[in-house]
């Protein structure tokens, strides 16, 4: 991916935001985040083990290593001890999204086009609130669901306005993982062919 096509996608904003408290944690990261070439895909404050602040996130790739998320706890620990955003103790816990991971952004739809996916509307569409099927087309507004399983008298196909989405998920399938490994891939051997060239330009000592 290029230095240009990193940048716009580190700046795409995400359709589907916290709110409350997981809110402003996601508000004290992000900066953090995009800073070091990441991009945050979801903030969630649960009460497993007592207290757990998840952090979903990636890089501006799509790719998310053990190591990726040992240096994103480092950097964020110190930031979120200053703010203090929490008044109680709790675990931080930062992770890849997954293979079926919520989709936040237009670029998820896009990017996993032709593969299972369920969500939910904030507001009525097509009378119902609750889907799940194939991503048929993607535009700015929207995209299309071909629903596995219409109920009598229903279309198969839906459009759904990104402005209704309140939560979006892929659903796991051995077409994804294959596709998923795939790409993940890709994008880790270009990665290090970037990086491989830019050791490549620097002067020797």
């Amino acid at each position: 991916m290029s230095d240009s096509a990193s940048a716009e996608y580190a700046n795409e904003p995400r359709l589907i935001m916290e709110t409350g408290l997981d809110r402003r944690v996601a508000d004290i990261i992000e900066p953090v985040l995009v800073q070091m070439g990441f991009r945050l895909v979801r903030v969630r404050l649960s009460g497993q083990n007592g207290l757990t602040l998840q952090i979903m996130t990636e890089r501006n790739d799509g790719t998310m290593t053990v190591e990726d998320c040992e240096e994103v706890s480092k950097a964020i620990s110190p930031v979120l001890d200053v703010e203090d955003p929490i008044d109680k103790a709790y675990h931080l816990e930062v992770s890849s999204p997954g293979i079926d991971r919520p989709m936040v952004r237009k670029s998820d739809f896009i990017r996993w086009q032709g593969h299972l996916m369920k969500c939910e509307t904030s507001v009525m569409v097509d009378g119902r609130k609750r889907f799940r099927g194939k991503i048929v087309s993607v535009d700015e507004e929207g995209f299309r669901l071909e629903r596995d399983q219409p109920a009598y008298g229903e279309d198969a196909a839906v459009a759904i306005p990104f402005t209704a989405l309140s939560e979006a998920r892929l659903i796991l399938t051995d077409e994804l993982i294959r596709d998923a490994l795939t790409a993940d891939k890709k994008a880790k051997a270009a990665r290090a062919a970037n990086e491989n060239f830019e050791d490549e330009d620097k002067p020797i000592e």
